[in-house]
């Protein structure tokens, strides 16, 4: 079988760390042995949370790396800018402090319009140029770009006008008009604002319209998408789920020894941002009975992105231990000396990758989240733990006090569906997204143009 020729273009890519390359390194990893010769066209110089060398490794060295210069600033200076501009409120007290506040949300303001839709498009550029060349020397079938960063996305159009038999997939980490404007957004340094909207609003609906295929990571998110693109075929739209990397993740085969009336170990893995808010939770802990409160210890492995949610946190004093940023493997195997592993997310449309991690590790959840979303959904069907509402104090105080009760119980009362787990193994789910990449390349479909930048897109047959 002829190999079919892919270009994956992703921002960051390891050695860069963190939660957002996972997806791009399980795929450069696991779709080579399906016949997809590959090629991945990412940055040199990524603002990226952290530094984890060994994702490159598990990389075949058949894989083709191009890596770009773009301009961005390193993460902890956004960091830094993000609090600047955060903690500049006006002030109804001191007129003269408050007109200097508004300054500064003028320039904010101005600043994030200036770069839309995120501070990433300032690689578009760059991207731009260097991806037709790579698409014309490596003979590429299909292009596959992912985000967020939702600038990526921009290149679809531009390459649709290009080569108009080209096979395009984008392929939506996240939803982007919910995740952006509608929840709380998890960008160092994005706009909100009605300018902003409306360019996303746009900008999606000419990459949709220029793309063969879209797809989602849950399938609230596909159901969303299909339903605002109502024009577009349903069969665009596909569901090609997150997972876990069986291969990087100690599995617990037996549940640690306990001593009765000892410490129930809680961890969580991952940023706290805006998403993950803790404010509710805290507000729960401390309302434990002291008797609970002095059998737990929870640990938080990954950077805290407000310094009040990091101040909210050692409120709970000694019940809580603030571990920052671990490369994946520390992360993963701090997490699976813990009795359960903690989950918080106000997103009811995406799913946060370490709940996969999670899963893999088959151990029991403590899931803060919406009751409609879709985490919930897969939790009750892999029974993979237990959840309480992410706005519900009451719910979240009770989930603890059951969770330090059921601790001596957990190897008769917890039994995760594995066959259902291992469906969202990353090996498995490359499999299947190799299956999606080659119908594409096989399938002679049309494509759309666009008369000019504000036109409805029009279907037509090549």
């Amino acid at each position: 079988m002829k190999p079919l020729n892919v270009l994956l273009v992703v921002y960051a890519f390891p050695p860069a760390g963190g939660v957002g390359v996972l997806r791009a390194a399980s795929l450069a990893r696991y779709l080579p042995p399906e016949g997809i010769r590959l090629d991945v066209l990412t940055t040199k110089n990524p603002s990226s949370v952290g530094y984890d060398p060994s994702q490159l490794r598990d990389i075949s060295h058949e894989v083709r790396i191009h890596r770009t210069l773009t301009i961005d600033l390193p993460f902890g200076v956004k960091k830094g800018l993000k609090k600047f501009f955060t903690h500049s409120r006006p002030s109804t007290i001191q007129p003269a402090a408050a007109a200097g506040s508004e300054h500064t949300h003028l320039l904010k303001r101005t600043f994030q319009d200036l770069l839309l839709p995120d501070p990433q498009v300032l690689w578009h550029p760059v991207l731009t140029r260097v991806a037709p060349r790579l698409i014309r020397d490596r003979n590429i079938d299909v292009v596959l770009i992912t985000g967020a960063p939702y600038s990526n996305f921009l290149l679809a159009k531009k390459l649709r006008k290009q080569f108009p038999a080209l096979k395009i997939v984008l392929d939506f980490r996240d939803e982007w008009l919910a995740t952006s404007f509608d929840a709380a957004s998890s960008f160092q340094f994005g706009s909100r604002s009605e300018r902003a909207r409306d360019f996303a609003i746009k900008s999606e609906h000419e990459a949709v319209a220029s793309a063969t295929a879209v797809v989602a990571v849950t399938e609230a998110a596909l159901d969303t998408m299909q339903r605002r693109y109502p024009q577009e075929p349903a069969t665009k739209f596909h569901y090609v789920p997150n997972g876990f990397d069986a291969t990087r993740i100690p599995v617990a085969e037996d549940f640690l020894e306990h001593t009765p009336g000892g410490k129930v170990n809680v961890t969580y893995v991952g940023s706290v941002y805006g998403s993950t808010d803790p404010t509710a939770l805290v507000l729960a802990l401390k309302s434990l009975p002291p008797a609970v409160k002095s059998r737990l210890a929870l640990k938080f492995i990954g950077r805290i992105e407000d310094p009040k949610y990091r101040n909210q946190l050692l409120e709970l004093g000694n019940m809580v231990e603030l571990l920052g940023y671990k490369p994946q493997r520390e992360a993963l195997e701090a997490m699976n000396s813990a009795d359960y592993a903690l989950l918080i997310t106000h997103d009811p449309l995406n799913v946060s990758a370490k709940f996969y991690d999670y899963l893999g590790a088959r151990k029991p959840v403590l899931a803060c989240i919406r009751p409609g979303g879709d985490v919930r959904r897969l939790l009750d069907s892999t029974r993979g733990g237990w959840w309480a509402d992410s706005y519900d104090v009451e719910q979240m105080k009770q989930m603890f006090i059951d969770a330090v009760a059921r601790r001596s119980l957990l190897p008769r009362m917890f039994h995760p569906d594995s066959s259902r787990i291992a469906q969202f193994e990353r090996k498995v789910i490359a499999r299947k997204y190799a299956e999606l990449l080659r119908g594409l390349g096989r399938k002679d479909s049309g494509h759309y143009f666009y008369d000019n930048a504000t036109a409805i897109p029009e279907r037509i047959a090549r």
